[in-house]
């Protein structure tokens, strides 16, 4: 009988459990598929290297499933305290009837288990139909052959998400046993009945307040945007966080308490149509619900941040790769090694011994033919000395420097090349060479970060020093350039001086640069493969040989985007569904409350078509309030995450900015439309 009750009140409310079962469904299938990577990654055809990285991600991946079946477990609570609030008086006719709480309890419970049943089911076949075209994506990402691809379907995944949900539905199921035990009768059948009063806050402290909290906040986003150097280590994030977080939350508080207070002296539109009404109405909800519009804030806030920096790191490290590794590959190796090397770094006397050597002799000890595997070969050198550091080459702007970067190493020293090897580099490079006067010198970076100190200091003109002679600065600002091969902008800055400026004596490292003498990618993989085994008996035979190559830095620059891309997808799509679904269901709680005062609305004579008006209206402010304030948190925290980020390149980030709006427009605007048609149901049931 109590089965039968179930099933029959689950198809006469399926309308109240829209929002709920299509949250469970997105969530089910969510949780799958970013689970199922594992499996879905086995059969394409990858590098070694990348299978490492893959399975990494899918290690972090599990991890961060963790999280996400956390805000899940709150989300899924949170949505059956709406269904016990819609169905208040129904549960009230049950006991009067006779029912004891015990067998109304009993009937949530199965109709609980039944939904949960059905959205685990249902989710989980929308999620491996959806898993196959993210093999593509994952594939795609990767740039793995997908000739071995079939149709998979992963256990490993299926029971994770079974297990993990079965757990939050057994939650739920005491929660809602519970909330109906504590349930008193007369609650129940008049719940619908009872208004809240809205509560005129003083204007003069909800100003006070709002000017205060403006203020705070105002200090928040300079912290993560100008004055970001001035934060105390890793842990100044906090702080600009904490006071941003506060500040919302009492810029909320004090705008619910002015908003109604305002409009009411705009008499023509307060008093037009049903203008009053809902303006009441906005106004009583977001009074009512400050703590909660924050947190959905907060969650849209991190949402648009994370979606939109992962996004940019993928698509900058991508456009990054064609210029910044433009050859096959990069050895190097520090030379004229000292006893002071040994003993500070534990080198033994073999290595000491091979930095006494040329790159081309340390090959040939490993038995690998330079001239067989390697065309347009460049061999340069880099300089060094303890003369010449940071705070050496500042110049006038050394107070600036200290002041506006308190946690920068101003005692290492700086990296020097001649004008003739840096030409070369640059020709090889295709980049701008230059040429120099005696006694002249040019700096060339590419990493952001260190192009303003540089420039602050070539502006003032500022003079080094080399082995007793004076240099002064060509040009007054940065040129563009590097030397390491690398899918990011990591050169800080290079001197480049005369070639009388140094001598042997202040040689720190030598650098080959080279092509692979190959015609076809077959090839490149086979010398690949021998820089591979080298690298291995590297150390074996005592060398102090490293190699950078264009294919490891390819496949390493990929592995890192999607690897960032699937976290930063993963969570920031929970968080949307989660904060989407909050407004939704406490928009249908409030359609709930409301119903008594909409018809009579009716009553007095309000057409359809004004009161659908006005339910759109308040429904819309309601949504679009915590987003326009998050996307305003948002343009600040995308400075600092660039700001973090900024040596992969902000090349795609309006393309990310894009995709990330669309993801917003898509997911929370189809919140938005159900919560519409999920309220006007409501509205107009006669129960």
């Amino acid at each position: 009988m109590l089965c039968k009750l179930s099933l029959r009140n689950i198809s006469k409310s399926f309308k109240d459990y829209a929002i709920y079962f299509v949250t469970l469904l997105l969530g089910v299938a969510i949780f799958y598929i970013f689970n199922a990577i594992e499996s879905q990654t086995v059969l394409i055809d990858v590098t070694s290297s990348t299978k490492e990285i893959i399975d990494l991600m899918v290690n972090m991946l599990s991890g961060v499933s963790v999280f996400v079946s956390i805000i899940l477990g709150f989300l899924i609570i949170y949505a059956s305290r709406f269904l016990i609030k819609r169905r208040n008086k129904e549960f009230g006719i049950y006991l009067t009837l006779g029912m004891s709480k015990r067998k109304v309890g009993t009937v949530l419970l199965i109709e609980t288990f039944i939904i949960g049943l059905l959205s685990l089911v249902i989710g989980l076949i929308i999620g491996i139909l959806l898993s196959q075209l993210m093999s593509v994506f994952v594939a795609n990402m990767f740039e793995a052959d997908m000739t071995k691809f079939t149709f998979i379907v992963s256990k490993e995944a299926i029971i994770k998400t079974i297990i993990y949900f079965g757990i939050m539905y057994l939650l739920v199921m005491i929660f809602n046993t519970l909330s109906i035990g504590k349930c008193k009768l007369i609650d129940l059948l008049y719940a619908s009945k009872k208004t809240e009063k809205i509560k005129l806050k003083n204007p003069v402290i909800c100003i006070i307040i709002f000017i205060i909290s403006s203020l705070v906040l105002s200090y928040a986003y300079y912290c993560v945007s100008f004055g970001v150097n001035e934060m105390e280590g890793a842990n100044g994030i906090f702080i600009p966080l904490i006071l941003g977080a506060v500040a919302t939350f009492f810029i909320i508080w004090s705008i619910s308490g002015l908003l109604l207070k305002v409009l009411m002296h705009f008499k023509n539109n307060y008093y037009k149509n049903l203008n009053s009404f809902t303006l009441r109405q906005i106004s009583s909800k977001i009074n009512t619900t400050v703590f909660s519009m924050t947190i959905i804030c907060l969650m849209l806030f991190f949402t648009i941040c994370i979606l939109s920096s992962s996004l940019s790191i993928k698509n900058s490290m991508t456009a990054n790769l064609t210029t910044l590794a433009p050859i096959d590959i990069e050895l190097y190796k520090t030379v004229n090694m000292t006893e002071e090397h040994a003993t500070q770094y534990g080198y033994s006397a073999e290595v000491i011994n091979d930095s006494k050597i040329s790159i081309n002799d340390t090959l040939n000890k490993l038995n690998f033919d330079i001239k067989e595997n390697f065309k347009d070969i460049t061999d340069v050198f880099i300089y060094a000395s303890n003369d010449l550091t940071v705070k050496d080459t500042l110049g006038n702007s050394l107070a600036y420097v200290k002041e506006n970067y308190p946690y920068l190493d101003l005692n290492s020293a700086e990296t020097i090349m001649t004008i003739s090897d840096y030409n070369k580099v640059a020709k090889l490079y295709g980049n701008e060479t230059f040429t120099l006067k005696d006694n002249e010198y040019i700096l060339v970076a590419d990493f952001d970060g260190w192009i303003d100190i540089r420039n602050k200091a070539l502006e003032n003109n500022s003079t080094i020093t080399i082995l007793g002679n004076t240099y002064y600065p060509k040009y007054k600002e940065i040129k563009n350039g590097f030397l390491n091969i690398s899918s990011n902008h990591i050169n800080a800055g290079i001197f480049v001086v005369p070639d009388k400026a140094v001598n042997d004596s202040l040689k720190e490292q030598e650098h080959l640069l080279a092509n692979y003498k190959a015609n076809d990618e077959e090839g490149k993989k086979e010398i690949e493969n021998k820089i591979d085994l080298i690298g291995k008996e590297n150390y074996a035979k005592n060398t102090n040989l490293s190699a950078s190559t264009k294919l490891s830095i390819y496949e390493g620059s990929v592995g890192l985007g999607a690897l960032v891309t699937f976290i930063g997808l993963y969570l920031g799509i929970i968080f949307l569904i989660s904060s989407a679904a909050i407004l939704a269901l406490k928009e249908l709680s409030e359609s709930t409350d409301n119903k008594e005062r909409f018809n009579m609305l009716k009553k007095l004579g309000a057409s359809e078509k004004m009161i659908n008006k006005a339910l759109f209206r308040q429904i819309g402010v309601f949504f679009l309030f915590p987003l326009i304030l998050a996307i305003i948190h948002s343009i600040f925290g995308i400075i600092f995450c660039n700001y973090l980020l900024e040596t992969f390149g902000d090349e795609k980030l309006l393309k990310s900015i894009i995709m990330t709006a669309l993801f917003l427009i898509i997911i929370y605007g189809s919140y938005f439309i159900i919560t519409y048609l999920c309220s006007k149901n409501i509205i107009k049931d006669e129960r």
